[in-house]
C-alpha cells in the first residue's frame, strides 16, 4: 500500500516539473500503476497507459474507438473532429483513402529537391549572424512551407496557421477558454473562404483534389472537408517543428552523438528514428474510449471510458528498448511508436522523417558549432497533452 512517504506517482503528473521532464514519472508509472486510473487536466477521469506493450495492444484493439459522437452524441462533435484521426470504420477507410493520394512514397520523395531548397533558403537567411531562434527561423517555417504547397494555401498565411495551430493544440484537454473558441472560429472562416475560391478555379494541389474527387461513390461532406484540412494543416507540421526542435535539443545535450552525425551524415535515418524515441514529438495519444464495459490488463473499463496512451511513456520502456534513457543515434532497431500504430498510424510519417532527415543534416553541415544559449534545462516546454516540443531554442551559431 502507498503511504504519504511514497506517494503515487500520479500526483507529479501535468505539474511543472512534469511538463519539463516527464520521464522519471513515467519510468515509476510503468513500475508502480501502468493502467492508471486518474483525472485529466479538464477534469476528465480516464486511463492512463504507460507501458510498450499495453500501449501496442490499445492502438489495434477495436475496442477503443476514436468517434466522439458514439460516446457524447452530436454534442461532441467539431470540424475538429471531423476527419480521419477521430473515426472508426468503415468511415476512417473512407476518409484516409481520400487523402492517402497526397502522401504516396513516391510523391514524397520526388519532394526531397525541393525541401533541400527550402532548408537551405531559410539557413540563407540566417548566414551571418552569430544568433538564431531554431523554431522561429527554421523548424517552424519548413514543413509549413511544405504543407501549404501541398494542399495549396498561401504561404503568407503561414503565421496565422502557426497562431492557430498553437492555440487548438494547447488547449488539448483543458478548459477551452475565448480566444480559443475565437481561434477555432478564424480557422473556420478561412477555409471557408479559400475553398469558395478553390472551388470557382481548381488547381492540382490536395484541396481541390479533395473538394473533387470521390472515393468509392462519395465525397467528402463539408463538415468532413474542413475537418480533413484542418488537421492536415495542424498534424502536417507540428510534428515536424517538434521532431526538429526536440531532436537538435537531445543531439547538443550528447555532444559525442553529435559529433558522430556531424562526421557522418549518413546516420541520419537511425539519428531521426531515435530522436523520435527519445523524445517523441507527440507525447500522448489523441483520446479513445471504451465501447463497452471491459477488461484490460486486469483493469475494469466501463463503457466510455477515456483511454489515454503515453507515447513517450512506452518509448522510454526497458522491456522493448536497451538502455531506454541511452541517446544513441546508432541503435539498430527502434519499433518506436512516436507516430503511433496500427489503422491510425501517422499518415504523414514519411514526409515528416524526409523533412527531419534534411532540417538536421543541412543545420549541422551548414552550422557545425551550434550550441544552446541557455541551459537545456531552462528551455520552455509547451503545456498541452498532444505535443511534446519546446516554445524558443536560442542558438548561438
Amino acid at each position: 500500500m502507498l503511504n504519504s512517504s511514497n506517494p503515487s506517482p500520479k500526483e507529479n503528473l501535468f505539474t511543472p516539473e512534469f511538463v519539463q521532464n516527464p520521464y522519471p514519472v513515467y519510468a515509476r508509472m510503468r513500475e508502480e500503476e501502468p493502467i492508471a486510473k486518474l483525472m485529466f487536466p479538464d477534469g476528465q477521469f480516464g486511463w492512463m497507459i504507460t507501458r510498450y506493450d499495453d500501449a501496442v495492444d490499445v492502438l489495434k484493439d477495436n475496442r477503443f474507438i476514436k468517434d466522439i459522437t458514439k460516446v457524447y452524441g452530436s454534442e461532441g462533435q467539431s470540424i475538429f473532429t471531423s476527419n480521419m484521426l477521430f473515426a472508426d470504420p468503415p468511415d476512417h477507410r473512407r476518409l484516409r483513402g481520400l487523402v492517402q493520394q497526397g502522401f504516396t512514397p513516391k510523391l514524397i520523395e520526388s519532394m526531397r529537391g525541393h525541401i533541400q531548397q527550402i532548408a537551405d533558403e531559410l539557413l540563407d537567411a540566417v548566414e551571418g549572424r552569430t544568433e538564431m531562434e531554431l523554431i522561429d527561423d527554421y523548424a517552424f517555417p519548413l514543413p509549413i512551407i511544405v504543407i501549404s504547397e501541398i494542399l495549396g494555401v498561401p504561404l503568407e498565411d503561414r503565421d496565422k496557421f502557426r497562431t492557430w495551430s498553437n492555440s487548438i493544440v494547447g488547449a488539448s484537454n483543458s478548459e477551452f477558454d475565448d480566444q480559443v473558441y475565437r481561434h477555432m472560429q478564424e480557422f473556420t472562416e478561412y477555409l471557408g473562404r479559400w475553398f469558395e475560391k478553390v472551388r470557382r478555379d481548381p488547381g492540382d494541389d490536395l484541396i481541390s483534389q479533395l473538394i473533387t474527387a470521390e472515393e468509392a461513390g462519395e465525397r467528402l461532406s463539408e463538415q468532413e472537408l474542413y475537418g480533413v484540412v484542418s488537421l492536415l494543416i495542424i498534424a502536417g507540421h507540428e510534428t515536424t517543428v517538434n521532431l526538429i526542435g526536440n531532436g537538435i535539443v537531445s543531439l547538443l545535450q550528447h555532444p559525442d552523438q553529435l559529433r558522430l552525425l556531424r562526421d557522418d551524415p549518413s546516420l541520419i535515418k537511425g539519428a531521426i528514428e531515435e530522436m523520435l524515441r527519445y523524445n517523441g514529438p507527440v507525447e500522448f495519444s489523441t483520446s479513445r474510449w471504451a465501447a463497452e464495459d471491459l477488461e484490460f490488463r486486469g483493469a475494469q473499463m466501463k463503457s466510455g471510458d477515456l483511454v489515454i496512451v503515453a507515447l513517450d511513456s512506452a518509448d522510454r520502456d526497458g522491456s522493448q528498448f536497451d538502455d531506454p534513457d541511452l541517446f544513441d543515434i546508432t541503435r539498430e532497431r527502434s519499433r518506436h511508436l512516436a507516430f503511433g500504430h496500427g489503422i491510425h498510424m501517422c499518415l504523414g510519417a514519411p514526409l515528416a522523417r524526409l523533412e527531419g532527415e534534411i532540417a538536421v543534416n543541412t543545420l549541422l553541415r551548414r552550422f557545425p558549432n551550434i550550441r544552446l544559449r541557455e541551459d537545456a534545462g531552462e528551455l520552455e516546454w509547451r503545456p498541452g497533452m498532444i505535443v511534446r516540443g519546446v516554445k524558443e531554442i536560442p542558438l548561438s551559431l
